[in-house]
């Protein structure tokens, strides 16, 4: 582990955000819009910037998305080019498109769209998707764009992100740097739609309603409208909307075809399966830097996953990780400086853009070589420093528990045998009272609830709080951290979320005396703890052992903080309602929710923890 002392340095040489922002974007670009023909003759609409300098030839950006490329028209609007204010002024061709079947392209639209050209190719048939799409358009562009240096890169924030991740597979000979930020890699087990088999309720419902509903035809205006909640207390009119069958019932009416694709696939079955991008990330030709944030809600697990299976597959892989303490493309804009009420002690998200980012880009398509930045460059929150490591998680780091035990205490030490104790914890958790994922749930989940303050659940009876005494020194935890349940229930399924939290000492000097911060937090359903293509129910009463992933943290809890797990079995309404009865729960009816007790055991035989690495 290193210090960033030469990036720092680097920092120094970095043009400014504020000279670039003076830069007169039509004074220096000339801008066109055409319509691409891919190779089954459907027509994307694109729009391609160039420099009037024609003294040397330029880098490509390239940028694809389903949200709209925006700036329609003959005169240049945008307010800037490129993923900062910083690349205008180095003279790139930027290219935007709006992918297939949205917005001002023919063709039609399908969410997370598998890769048809390697499931499903015939020979002699024409087989398009986002990765053909990505190939033809690139090949348009080294054809039909003059003045370009041969060199091409794409980059993308979410679902713009997973674009770049259809591009690097079988990528075209022109791509030599690919930058997927936030990209989703399975949307059954860790990212938008569920986690771990549980459907994230909130967010789908929006995100379909806004962007998944029928259109009828190419057209810039339309897309993209906001759903009309009536209210502004999302907890309420999730509550209020009962089970997932009233929602087509009572508001899409067929209008949103995925959401019924959605109902018909509640288990990891093909459908899931096919959407996965991890099985093709193999012979991954461009250098790759990914870049996810510590407080991503919707996807955390995407951007690891994807650098993971990338390196275990390609032993040559040239592939940077960049993990920094952010929303949901928090590097993209603003300082960085904090994030809900955490500051950070420096403006991460400038450091990221103009130094980090700036590097990747400029070495590889203007000096055409490799970028020299470390394996793994992530930020410590707690310290609020930034660490290179040659590879993620840390060699360094030493596996250890933290126990649950008696009285609510949390131990590096195991439970022993206590005379009176019973040996586990138990609460009653019923459907039509769920654990709110938040203080203010508002009708949008937001992107500060993954680091707010848990003080609000830690008071209900339904969450059981696990804590150490306050720490004489620091604890550094780096990489993945694993939740471990022995439980019993008197139901036939359940869902499980685990919280890992830093509790700060009463007698801060600032309003957060006492603050919980959420560092990291998980939900399973349980009927998938044996596999999640063929769910069982539980057998109430029979102990069972559960084991799944909070997720990766890089985190100093710093001497004199505790250390906290809450646990949990709702979490609403970023998660649907369990029934708590084994059941296909998207066509559950509303007599089919009961209340369940469950017991949480903490022996010795059967000792609940959360597994973590421990950086000395």
């Amino acid at each position: 582990m290193k210090r960033l002392l030469s990036l720092v340095c680097v920092a120094l040489l970095a043009p400014s955000a504020a000279g670039a922002q003076a830069y007169r974007l039509d004074q220096h670009y000339e801008k066109t819009e055409v319509m691409v023909a891919m190779r089954d003759g459907v027509e994307l609409f694109t729009q391609v910037y160039a420099p009037r300098d024609e003294s040397e030839p330029h880098p490509v950006l390239l940028f694809r998305t389903p949200y709209g490329i925006g700036d329609y028209g003959e005169s240049l609007q945008r307010g800037q080019l490129g993923p900062s204010a910083a690349y205008a002024p180095a003279n790139y061709v930027f290219v935007y498109q709006d992918v297939r079947g949205k917005f001002r392209s023919q063709g039609t639209f399908e969410v997370m769209e598998p890769v048809h050209s390697k499931l499903d190719a015939v020979q002699g048939e024409v087989v398009t998707d986002e990765t053909t799409d990505t190939w033809d358009t690139i090949e348009w562009i080294v054809r039909n764009v003059p003045n370009h240096n041969g060199r091409v890169g794409q980059w993308g924030v979410s679902y713009p992100g997973w674009q770049t991740v259809m591009g690097m597979i079988d990528a075209h000979p022109a791509l030599v740097a690919s930058s997927p930020q936030a990209s989703p890699a399975d949307m059954f087990l860790g990212d938008d739609f569920h986690h771990n088999g549980a459907f994230r309720l909130m967010y789908t419902f929006d995100w379909l309603s806004g962007n998944a509903a029928t259109r009828s035809g190419a057209s810039g205006d339309g897309q993209g409208v906001a759903f009309d909640y009536g209210t502004s207390d999302g907890y309420a009119f999730f509550l209020e909307l009962g089970p997932l069958v009233n929602v087509d019932r009572r508001y899409f009416g067929g209008r949103v075809p995925t959401w019924n694709e959605y109902m018909q696939h509640g288990t990891y079955d093909a459908y899931w399966q096919r959407q996965d991008v991890l099985q093709h990330m193999r012979d991954i030709r461009p250098t790759v830097m990914h870049v996810a944030g510590w407080f991503d809600a919707e996807d955390f697990y995407g951007p690891l996953e994807i650098y993971r299976a990338i390196e275990a597959n390609d032993a040559e892989n040239r592939s940077t990780l960049v993990v920094g303490p952010w929303q949901h493309g928090g590097w993209s804009f603003g300082t960085g400086t904090g994030l809900g009420e955490v500051g950070f002690g420096q403006d991460t998200s400038v450091f990221y853009r103009d130094v980090i980012g700036r590097r990747f880009f400029e070495a590889l398509l203007e000096q055409g070589e490799e970028p020299g930045l470390p394996e793994a460059l992530v930020f410590e929150t707690g310290a609020n420093e930034w660490r290179e490591y040659d590879r993620w998680p840390p060699e360094e780091v030493e596996q250890k528990s933290l126990y649950f035990h008696a009285d609510g205490v949390l131990s590096f030490e195991p439970p022993s045998e206590s005379e009176g104790d019973p040996g586990y914890d138990e609460f009653l958790s019923d459907p039509a009272d769920p654990v709110p994922f938040s203080a203010t749930p508002g009708v949008w989940q937001g992107h500060t609830w993954m680091i707010e303050d848990q003080r609000f659940a830690a008071a209900r009876e339904d969450v059981l709080v696990y804590q150490t005494a306050p720490l004489e020194e620091d604890v550094v935890v780096a990489g993945p951290l694993l939740a471990n349940l022995e439980f019993t229930t008197t139901g036939t399924d359940a869902d499980w979320i685990v919280k890992l939290i830093d509790v700060f000492p009463p007698e801060e000097d600032d309003e957060r005396g006492g603050f919980q911060m959420l560092l990291a937090g998980e939900v399973f359903r349980a009927k998938f703890k044996s596999s999640f293509e063929h769910p069982e129910p539980l057998v109430p009463g029979e102990l069972t052992h559960l084991e799944f992933d909070l997720r990766d943290r890089n985190h100093r809890f710093l001497a004199g903080h505790r250390i906290m797990v809450q646990v949990q079995s709702s979490w609403f309404p970023v998660i649907d309602r369990n029934p708590q009865r084994f059941c296909d729960i998207y066509h559950a009816e509303a007599d089919d929710f009961r209340a369940a007790t469950h017991r949480v055991y903490r022996t010795p035989a059967n000792p609940s923890r959360v597994e973590v690495g421990v950086l000395h």
